[in-house]
């Protein structure tokens, strides 16, 4: 067995990626389907039915970035934006 130095610390660093918050997720995601002719809206309402990430394009990362977030994360945020832009919020 190889004698270890205990006289010297050892770093570990762990990278850490950056936050992907659903706004952000979805955002990206409307805007590569948008840029790929896709129909966004109904290519995210087939993914969020189906749960079949081939509804959305791999153009920019989209793809794998959508299947970071739950689907049901993604309608509560859709609704929760509704509601704001339609004043139904109670105060």
């Amino acid at each position: 067995m190889a004698e270890q130095n205990l006289e010297n610390t050892q770093f570990f660093k762990v990278e850490v990626e950056p936050e992907t918050g659903v706004k952000m997720v979805l955002s990206v995601v409307y805007d590569a389907l948008l840029e790929k002719g896709y129909n966004p809206v109904n290519q995210i309402v087939g993914y969020i039915m189906s749960g079949d990430p081939t509804y959305i394009t791999s153009h920019k990362g989209a793809r794998s970035l959508i299947m970071k977030v739950e689907r049901d994360e993604l309608v509560e945020e859709m609704l929760t934006e509704y509601i704001k832009s339609n004043n139904w919020a109670r105060k």
